[in-house]
């Protein structure tokens, strides 16, 4: 049976027309003959963020390495809807690892690898903000400290939605979760609990941190590959939204990352040895409400009756962001 080429244009946000690119310009998922890290079959939640950032991800780490890369993934939401047993989706060298333990073992994956004289096989690890804010911190931050050969990611959607929901370290203030639940004075998760994970990272001093999410593929790729092209511990924390734990159409998917980073909610940045390098400006100012009001997880703010208290101390920590990182760009 013959087959015709299917040739992927691709055309950027906000754009004007079709915009038709050129290979060198073009995203790695365009590529015909990418990885495809993780494929069809597996059982994620439709409109799931964290499927969409781990197949980003790895495809462009194993474009940076020329496939020569091993993941360990700690157990959460990633490793159980892709790897019931006895199936997998995965099309890369795999390991699952226990919830708080995958930095310790991908640091002694890459040192196995160099005792093997194997120093051009590249090792990434990665788990949900469960496993990489709480249960794996003390990990993290030891392989921080000694420097690991190793590029972790976190997938952070805000709590632990595979076992129901619950707060996470990495749950915003006033979000509903079935630990956190919208009664008293301070509805939702509490402010001021919680972990900044790429601040405390960018504490180490290691060689690069950086945020991103899914809503902005180029720029989540090409942190990947600078990640890739570097040695030593590396951090990238990736938001990508859970339309189960949030409450949200699975349709929002990425309208709700570009919001959340359009509002200055979730700064997109990256920092090498402790200090910020660059930062993504925002184009298109959209006020906090715009992002919380697609989630049945924020619903109690509005209704039925309207919480501009709380609204307004959430707007407080965008506004935060966008000075502290200048955000915005300057008018002259």
């Amino acid at each position: 049976m013959s087959a015709t080429e299917v040739k992927f244009y691709q055309v950027g946000s906000y754009a004007v027309g079709n915009r038709l690119l050129g290979p060198d310009q073009a995203s790695g998922q365009s590529d015909m003959d990418r990885t495809n890290a993780l494929t069809s079959g597996h059982r994620a939640c439709q409109g799931c963020g964290e499927a969409l950032g781990a197949r980003y991800v790895l495809d462009a780490a194993m474009r940076a390495s020329n496939s020569r890369m091993v993941t360990v993934n700690a157990t959460g939401c990633l490793e159980v809807f892709s790897t019931p047993y006895p199936e997998t989706s995965w099309r890369v060298p795999w390991l699952h690892s226990l919830f708080g333990n995958a930095p310790a073992v991908a640091t002694g994956a890459a040192a196995g690898l160099r005792a093997l004289g194997k120093d051009d096989v590249r090792v990434v690890a990665q788990g949900g903000d469960g496993g990489t804010v709480d249960i794996g911190f003390a990990c993290l931050s030891g392989m921080f400290e000694r420097n690991d050969d190793v590029l972790y990611i976190c997938y952070d959607n805000g709590g632990y939605m595979n076992t129901g929901v619950q707060r996470s370290g990495a749950t915003p203030p006033a979000a509903r979760t079935s630990t956190t639940q919208t009664v008293g004075p301070e509805p939702g998760n509490v402010f001021g609990q919680g972990k900044d994970v790429p601040r405390i990272a960018m504490a180490h001093e290691i060689p690069y941190v950086a945020t991103a999410t899914v809503a902005d593929l180029r720029d989540l790729e090409a942190k990947v590959e600078r990640a890739m092209g570097m040695h030593g511990a590396r951090y990238l924390h990736v938001m990508v939204p859970c339309p189960l734990g949030w409450g949200s159409a699975s349709s929002d998917t990425v309208k709700l990352a570009r919001l959340a980073t359009e509002s200055g909610f979730f700064p997109v940045f990256e920092a090498e040895r402790g200090e910020v390098t660059s930062v993504r400006k925002i184009r298109h100012q959209v006020p906090v409400e715009d992002y919380l009001t697609l989630q049945g997880r924020y619903a109690h703010l509005f209704r039925p009756q309207r919480r501009d208290d709380v609204i307004d101390r959430l707007q407080a920590i965008a506004d935060r962001n966008i000075a502290r990182y200048g955000l915005l760009e300057e008018v002259l």
